[in-house]
């Protein structure tokens, strides 16, 4: 696991590849295995590809335009027991589909859902006012080459016992 999380690195140009529904299955059963606040398992997710995916595109800019898949997580508000903790439910599942792409050979990157967006987002996807997008991972296969893994590791980081 550690290989994994020390390879993985953030991928913004992605070939044209398809990636198998399969392969989109085991990053949604990773996400929803991540931890979650009290397991309340706070998250819904909307897998876009094709033409909704090149909609969600032209409003929220920032994804990648060459990724064949995107999968949008987010906060289902309701679901919440400990409120305000889906924020923390989000990012880990958002953290476990990177990791698992990146084992399965595939890429991926975390990208943001403007808040000046999430009307227009919620208009294209039908997405109930009391569930939030979170993020959104493109993901598909790197068209970038290889990319420096080397480990971020820095021991001047790390405080023992205190500051």
């Amino acid at each position: 696991m550690l290989k994994t999380i020390n390879t993985r690195r953030s991928v913004r140009n992605f070939r044209s590849t398809p990636v198998s529904d399969k392969d989109i299955r085991d990053l949604l059963e990773a996400a929803m295995n991540a931890p979650s606040a009290v397991n309340e398992q706070a998250w819904q997710f909307v897998v876009m590809s094709g033409k909704v995916l090149d909609d969600f595109l032209s409003i929220n800019g920032n994804t990648p335009k060459s990724a064949p898949v995107a999968i949008l997580v987010c906060q289902d508000l309701p679901a919440e027991k400990a409120k305000g903790y889906s924020v923390q439910d989000c990012a880990a599942a958002t953290q476990n589909i990177l990791l698992s792409a990146c084992a399965k050979g595939l890429s991926a990157v975390w990208t943001t859902v403007f808040p000046y967006n999430v009307k227009a987002i919620r208009s294209l996807l039908n997405i109930p006012e009391s569930v939030q997008p979170f993020s959104c991972v493109p993901v598909g296969y790197s068209a970038e080459g290889e990319k420096n893994t080397t480990s971020r590791f820095d021991e001047k980081k790390v405080h023992r016992q205190s500051w």
